[in-house]
């Protein structure tokens, strides 16, 4: 299951309410909501704090509905989602007031997705879109993700995303209204701004390359990082690679990639981790054990990675490839299409950063209070499309 990021392994499962209140006046039944997914952790970041609302006995307004099951997989395995399909929808009708889709749709064919749409329509169940990649980290070639979001894009009733860059693009693209809702914190509230016991040298610089999924570019990278960090006054370049990619037998895996980090460990010129992909505690502890997080995305959307960085007071430097120079502050660097990172800009941002004060993480009270006000505000989307809905059925 999905880690907090949203990479394999698992967040918590829950269904979370709110206490009632009629819906455009014309039932106090609670609004049935699905996302997909629903276990993934930015989902769950969107839903009221359990208890925050009063008492728990309370006639709920909205309700969360878990994942459908997967056959044939684990019960906390979300994809592919089974609600994507539109035989799946006609299944189920009458048990869903709103769908809620942020990702998992690769699967599907554009044709697919038109045609899952339509059946929402023929429900007259509100589809929320929150477009969270413009541009998916796991093609190289990006046709068909935006085919499939030629078909939803259009179709839904609301469409959402993280940042004012990624609205502008949306908008110029579909010419449909955007909403802008900020990411909710990642880490736990009791990490978020809590002091980080490590020594003040040597100042780490991490370098994750995860599973070496498609816009990860890891040797550019590790090359130019390298000389980057080494130029800097007792900084270590920590690299770290996902066991399964380190396998021969993994698809994924670059014998040339390999050798180049294995050398370069020797040399002392890295402290190179090799390990299976991080739990959810094991990542924060990852994150709290760095000075700043240097990102190799060659190209991307948004990245729930800078927002960790963020609650527990790791620096982000990161390439202007993507839209995340949006989401928090951060020193970032240039990377020409088709070539290698700006060295020179890249040894830029790493010395800014190095002579920055350390970070001390974001503020609990406003990161907690923010995740209120974004819950609150899908809440009453929810219940709004909803009543809009019902009122045209009973008209």
């Amino acid at each position: 299951m999905a880690n907090a990021l949203g990479e394999t392994r698992g967040a918590l499962h829950d269904t979370h309410r709110r206490p009632g209140r009629m819906v455009g006046g014309l039932t106090n039944q609670p609004v049935r909501v699905l996302s997909v997914p629903s276990g993934h952790n930015y989902p769950l970041r969107l839903r009221a704090v359990a208890g925050a609302y009063g008492d728990s006995d309370s006639e709920a307004a909205v309700t969360h509905l878990p994942d459908p099951l997967v056959p044939g997989a684990d019960h906390d395995q979300w994809w592919p989602p089974p609600a994507l399909d539109t035989a799946w929808l006609r299944q189920h009708e009458g048990t869903l007031d709103v769908v809620h889709l942020h990702f998992g749709f690769d699967h599907q064919t554009p044709q697919g997705l038109q045609a899952w749409t339509t059946e929402l329509r023929r429900q007259q169940v509100p589809l929320v879109l929150t477009v969270h990649d413009l541009v998916n980290p796991h093609f190289v070639d990006q046709r068909e993700h935006l085919a499939r979001l030629d078909a939803l894009v259009p179709a839904a009733s609301s469409v959402l995303t993280l940042t004012n860059g990624v609205a502008r693009q949306i908008t110029a693209r579909w010419n449909v209204p955007v909403t802008v809702t900020p990411h909710p914190h990642v880490a736990p509230a009791h990490l978020i701004g809590a002091a980080r016991d490590r020594p003040l040298s040597p100042w780490v610089v991490g370098l994750h390359l995860k599973g070496l999924r498609a816009n990860i570019a890891a040797r550019p990278m590790v090359t130019a990082t390298v000389e980057a960090v080494g130029q800097l006054p007792d900084a270590v370049l920590r690299v770290d690679v996902n066991a399964e990619v380190w396998r021969p037998s993994h698809p994924r895996h670059d014998r040339a990639l390999t050798r180049t980090l294995l050398e370069l460990e020797a040399a002392g010129r890295l402290d190179l981790r090799v390990h299976e992909t991080f739990t959810d505690d094991e990542l924060f502890d990852y994150l709290r054990s760095i000075d700043v997080s240097l990102l190799p995305y060659a190209f991307g959307t948004h990245s729930g990675w800078v927002e960790a960085c963020h609650d527990v007071g790791a620096a982000v430097v990161a390439p202007r490839t993507g839209f995340w120079v949006e989401q928090q502050p951060m020193s970032t660097f240039g990377w020409p299409v088709g070539g290698p990172p700006d060295l020179d800009e890249l040894g830029d941002a790493l010395r800014r950063t190095h002579r920055a004060a350390p970070q001390r993480g974001a503020d609990r009270t406003d990161r907690v209070a923010e995740q209120a006000r974004v819950s609150s505000f899908h809440d009453e989307l929810y219940l709004n499309l909803v009543a809009s809905s019902r009122s045209r059925m009973a008209s």
